[in-house]
């Protein structure tokens, strides 16, 4: 158990809270009401998923622990890819939306460098090196008769779920997924991808500091999925005088908490210094990055070229999921309107489509399945299907 497991049951967080107004998804500019704080708190990986295992995959030169988190007990298995970065914490509370709409299996798996996940060369990240791992796994899990499978990836999950279908790393592969993940508009980010890196926080002062910095920043919008997926995302750093984590950086994420002591007459930023005053005297242990992203420059291309084609030419039923249209290049556009997979765009979400509405990729992954009759509805879930 990772200390921030350990940090995670000392708490005895409680269950599962309901969100504000009864909805299904939360928004990162969403208010609780005067006078009331919105819950940065983390929450358990328990919550969402049934179990938690470390798959262990040995070959010549030794062993790799893969973290896998699991539910469901029948129906086809939805295997879950990770974007970089991220973990399959991720997938939380998609999970609990998508198993309690068909009868399905979910195997969220921590990519290496990820998460939990230990390997002997994490840094390796390559597309070839991923999908191998995607294919061991499998293996492992299931020897040489393979339940039939669904890859279903974010971003450069999506990638590697591709590279896995196309090398025909998992036969009994019966569906693909990318979200929102497209060559050319990927290709194009990818030079702007390092200014963006610098400018996130190098380190947090509390795993409630890094929750409210990804809500707050539009890095994850839906406050429930954050409070689980950032504790995949975020270590504790070895000490606080450590040369990694020097100083906690809190940007952009004291907007609510001026305003709440604007109502306080005056008093207010007398607790704001002390607030600040506090962080820099207490020998705390910082929070920093899982992994440094920046490092993985030389594979980035790999993952994302020749994508399209790549994804045209998969046999199998197709689905992709975009936050928006802009985001399709002329080769998924010409596939699209020759029928080759089926798209759906869900509007008013950022990059990371499954955590900001995990309601809606859940509808739409179970009315793909459906609609191709790879499983069963339950719960009186009615598909609908989109124009597209």
């Amino acid at each position: 158990m990772s200390a921030l497991e350990k940090q995670l049951h000392l708490g005895r967080l409680p269950p599962r809270p309901p969100l504000p107004g009864g909805g299904g998804q939360s928004g990162s500019k969403m208010r609780m009401g005067p006078g009331r704080k919105r819950d940065f708190s983390p929450v358990l990986w328990s919550q969402y998923f049934e179990s938690m295992e470390d798959v262990v995959v040995e070959n010549e030169t030794g062993k790799d622990t893969f973290r896998i988190y699991k539910s469901g007990l029948e129906g086809p298995v939805l295997l879950l890819l990770h974007g970089g970065g991220h973990s399959a914490l991720s997938w939380a509370v998609f999970t609990s939306a998508i198993i309690n709409r068909i009868q399905c299996r979910i195997v969220a798996l921590d990519l290496r460098g990820h998460g939990e996940t230990k390997v002997r060369n994490p840094e390796d990240l390559s597309a070839e090196t991923m999908s191998k791992d995607v294919g061991n796994v499998v293996e492992a899990l299931y020897g040489d008769l393979p339940p039939p499978i669904m890859l279903i990836g974010h971003s450069m999950g999506g990638a590697i779920a591709v590279h896995t279908a196309v090398a025909n790393l998992v036969p009994s592969l019966l569906g693909l997924c990318m979200i929102d993940v497209v060559e050319g508009t990927a290709m194009d980010a990818l030079n702007s991808m390092q200014n963006f890196l610098r400018s996130r926080p190098k380190t947090f002062k509390s795993l409630e500091n890094a929750i409210e910095w990804s809500v707050k920043s539009g890095q994850i919008r839906n406050l429930e999925s954050a409070r689980v997926s950032m504790v995949g995302q975020v270590k504790q750093c070895e000490g606080a005088a450590s040369p990694e984590c020097p100083k906690a950086i809190v940007e952009g994420i004291i907007e609510e908490e001026e305003e709440e002591e604007e109502d306080e007459e005056g008093g207010g930023s007398v607790n704001k210094r002390k607030k600040e005053d506090d962080t820099e005297t207490k020998k705390e242990l910082l929070y920093t990055w899982r992994i440094e992203l920046a490092k993985t420059e030389k594979y980035w291309d790999g993952w994302f070229r020749g994508l399209s084609n790549l994804f045209l030419s998969c046999p199998t039923p197709k689905l992709l999921l975009l936050a928006g249209v802009d985001r399709l290049d002329k080769d998924l556009t010409i596939g699209q309107m020759q029928g080759k997979f089926q798209m759906q765009v869900l509007p008013q979400c950022g990059h990371a489509v499954h955590e900001d509405a995990p309601d809606k990729v859940a509808e739409a992954v179970a009315t793909f399945l459906i609609r191709h009759r790879f499983t069963e509805p339950i719960g009186g879930f009615q598909c609908v299907f989109p124009a597209c």
